[in-house]
């Protein structure tokens, strides 16, 4: 097999480059998994507000109400002084400020419509549930007021308290959540694009040009070695250089996340990272048909791996990407590819549906694949023709 050796020398002469993307992804991949500690949230805790309270007429009615009030806010001391209470609002070291008025509390039990005074930074989600304490208490109060007027104000501020003691119990079914959701595994794996893209275009574009050359092709002409072995060796050794390159790299994800090893989870994207590889080598296949001189591959896979990788999610999360970006780095298979692990990450049921919009990323990056190669053998047919 003098071509399949062959291949095998160019690529390993070709090693140094090729060893220094897998270095540096190995770098950043490491620094990832030490920097990321994911802790799931198993519980609900209400925010309390900070409020300044300022009581003006201190009856049992209003500390009734300033002791319910504390269930959900936390009382700031700050004097009475307008540009006090302003600073304290602007700097956020309060974000309400309530004010009762003389002659609230007779003024509630004789049904009137006197106003607390509020101050409050706006759209602060917080002061909803103040606001909401503050109409159940003093609606409450007229309740008792318009049907049991006899009632003192410290006896209406016990019965409150009593009615206001109670708890309702609320249970918050927590949504089964797949284990390699935003997991170590999903970032690396996106990430995993950009090196193997370097990887196999920096390999099997040198060997495909070495054997594009008119001099090199004519002395294949005029050897013994049928056209279809020759084609059969050199893919043979293609198809090897682009399985062990993904061994390797999907070999590191094992063993800086072995939590996410026996979820099925891997399998899809171990999947997805080889429909990936098969697209990634009929690209380097297409270009070394096309470029003939080494110093402009190294360019030309900077611009084919850094461009999708930056637009397509693998660098920066699709979430924070602009549409317009968006359907541009669509026309490239990094963008599926990242659909695809998007996808497979948050997956706890494999049945069909579940499964389908993955696959389908995976049949579009496939449907990429077949037009490189094809784009590929239009190009080496009339080369072969010309020479």
């Amino acid at each position: 097999m003098p071509v399949f050796k062959l291949c095998m020398k160019l690529f390993l002469r070709n090693w140094l480059s090729v060893s220094l993307y897998i270095v540096i992804f190995l770098a950043i991949s490491i620094a990832i998994s030490a920097t990321s500690t994911y802790e799931g949230r198993t519980g609900f805790r209400q925010e309390k507000a900070k409020i300044a309270f300022i009581d003006e007429e201190k009856t049992p009615l209003t500390e009734g109400f300033r002791q319910e009030l504390g269930k959900s806010a936390e009382f700031i001391s700050i004097p009475d002084q307008t540009e006090k209470l302003q600073d304290a609002l602007f700097f956020r070291n309060v974000t309400y400020i309530m004010r009762i008025p003389r002659g609230y509390s007779e003024n509630m039990l004789d049904s009137g419509s006197m106003q607390i005074e509020k101050t409050v930074v706006p759209n602060s989600a917080e002061n909803a549930y103040i606001d909401l304490h503050v109409r159940q208490y003093w609606n409450l109060v007229r309740l008792y007021a318009k049907h049991d007027p006899d009632l003192t104000q410290q006896q209406l501020a016990e019965r409150l308290k009593q009615n206001l003691a109670g708890d309702t119990r609320v249970t918050v079914q927590k949504q089964k959540q797949a284990k390699t959701s935003e997991s170590f595994s999903m970032y690396y794996f996106n990430f995993l694009s950009y090196t193997l893209s370097a990887v196999l275009i920096l390999g099997i574009s040198a060997v495909l040009m070495v054997f594009n050359k008119l001099d090199v092709r004519r002395r294949i002409f005029c050897s013994p070695i049928r056209h279809l072995q020759f084609n059969l060796q050199m893919f043979s050794a293609i198809l090897l250089f682009a399985v062990v390159s993904l061994v390797v790299l999907v070999g590191f994800c094992f063993l800086l996340d072995g939590k996410s090893i026996g979820t099925p989870n891997m399998v899809y994207f171990i999947l997805n990272a080889t429909v990936f590889t098969a697209c990634i080598s009929g690209l380097s296949f297409l270009i070394g048909s096309l470029i003939k001189n080494f110093s402009a591959i190294s360019a030309v896979a900077n611009v084919l791996t850094l461009g999708p990788s930056f637009i397509s999610g693998v660098f920066v999360p699709q979430e924070f990407l602009n549409d317009t970006v968006l359907k541009i780095a669509s026309f490239t298979p990094t963008y599926w590819y990242v659909q695809a692990n998007a996808n497979i990450a948050r997956l706890t049921d494999f049945s069909w549906e579940s499964l389908q919009p993955a696959l389908s990323a995976m049949v579009i990056v496939l449907i990429f694949t077949a037009a490189f190669i094809a784009l590929a053998l239009v190009i080496g047919k009339r080369k072969r023709l010309m020479s």
